[in-house]
């Protein structure tokens, strides 16, 4: 047997910018791995020792398909506080991540040929499973004078009969750009003009560096789906814990789809979890600051090389960085760099075609790292 006993789309295997540069990061001497988003940060430590207080005590068990009354309180409660937002328990479903509520409400949502838009540069799974689930992806481009921002006029061009939902990110991986409250307002009134779908992936609502972050459920709440994760806002990227908040016939409909494939979210992160949403107001902070301080630092190093320039970063974890005066495309300025230096950011191009001219960095290392990324790359010279 070979991979024609695959499934036809899975014959083929597509060229995968950031699985390849994970293969790269692992076997390249005295690497500076600016590349995947997963912080040099420890989860606290009170969320560490609660989650083992808690397994020792007997959570060890399947909780509740849609994560544990204990859990979605939490998460209710988040949302009261933060957000002034009240959610009912009935719309609340944990998550293994973020991007696995993502998958289910596109499984849940999407028929055949229905278009879903994204905003370019996107986070690559968005299109990955917007295929997958049967639906055609439609690519809206930002652009870096604009602020990265959704043009909504743009956005209203796209949309057809067959529009079933818009991806939103804000802040946003890979621009770090944060959308005004004025365009969220106008991005809803498409939804209710138009009767899509809004689905708001808000995992860095923590990172809004300068300005209140304001979920779009505020302006939306009938049409708007959001998804929350504990991987950034409390550095927990390995207990692999989200959630999604719905309308609770969406949220119906996942929990069957979801019966299949994970049932529950793992108990152990749930029980971090709670601890986490709970003490959010102290936590969150200590987080935000290390990486509102990295980029602001980043902003001044790439001021300092004239190959280089940046769009003032307004929140995530991420520096956008334009290298058109390098005279090297994404790819080839990421390969040059990497040879040369032994620093590693990924092409612009992982995020769509509007990337061409940027790389991503991600200040997932300390100021002292930093500092060395970018006294290797002052050194490089381009015709």
């Amino acid at each position: 047997m070979d991979s024609k006993k695959l499934a036809k789309k899975h014959q083929v295997i597509p060229n995968n910018i950031l699985a390849d540069i994970g293969t790269l990061a692992k076997t390249t001497p005295n690497l500076i791995d600016l590349s995947i988003g997963d912080p040099d940060l420890i989860t606290d430590d009170r969320i560490i020792q609660q989650a083992f207080l808690d397994v020792k005590k007997g959570h060890t068990k399947y909780t509740e398909s849609g994560g544990s009354s204990d859990l979605i309180e939490a998460i209710q409660g988040f949302y009261h506080r933060f957000y002034q937002l009240d959610f009912a328990k009935n719309q609340i479903r944990a998550t293994v991540g973020a991007l696995h509520g993502m998958y289910l409400t596109l499984q849940t949502i999407l028929d055949p040929g229905d278009e879903v838009i994204i905003h370019e540069p996107y986070f690559s799974p968005y299109k990955d499973q917007v295929i997958h689930s049967g639906g055609v992806p439609v690519l809206v481009p930002t652009y870096e004078k604009d602020g990265f921002m959704l043009d909504v006029t743009l956005l209203e061009a796209a949309i057809t009969s067959r529009t079933k939902a818009l991806i939103l990110n804000s802040p946003n991986n890979p621009t770090g750009a944060v959308f005004s409250p004025e365009t969220f307002k106008k991005i809803a009134e498409l939804a209710k003009k138009y009767d899509f779908f809004i689905l708001s992936d808000e995992v860095y609502d923590g990172f809004s560096f300068y300005a209140p972050f304001v979920p779009m459920a505020t302006y939306a709440p009938d049409h708007t789906v959001t998804f929350g994760s504990l991987s950034k806002n409390f550095a927990m990227t390995g207990w692999r814990i989200g959630y999604m908040v719905a309308p609770s016939y969406l949220n119906n409909a996942a929990k069957l789809l979801n019966e299949g494939i994970t049932y529950s979210a793992p108990t152990p992160s749930q029980r971090a979890a709670i601890y986490a949403l709970n003490h959010a107001e102290e936590l969150i902070p200590k987080v935000s600051t290390v990486f509102k301080e990295r980029l602001e630092y980043i902003e001044k190093r790439v001021a300092e090389i004239e190959y280089l320039s940046l769009h003032p970063v307004k929140g995530s974890m991420y520096a956008f960085i334009n290298i058109q005066k390098s005279g090297l495309d994404s790819l080839e300025f990421c390969q040059y760099v990497l040879k040369e230096t032994s620093v590693l950011v990924i092409p612009g191009l992982a995020f769509g075609e509007s990337g061409k001219n940027y790389v991503r960095l991600a200040a997932t290392q300390n100021l002292m790292v930093l500092k060395e990324a970018f006294d290797r790359l002052a050194k490089l010279r381009f015709n």
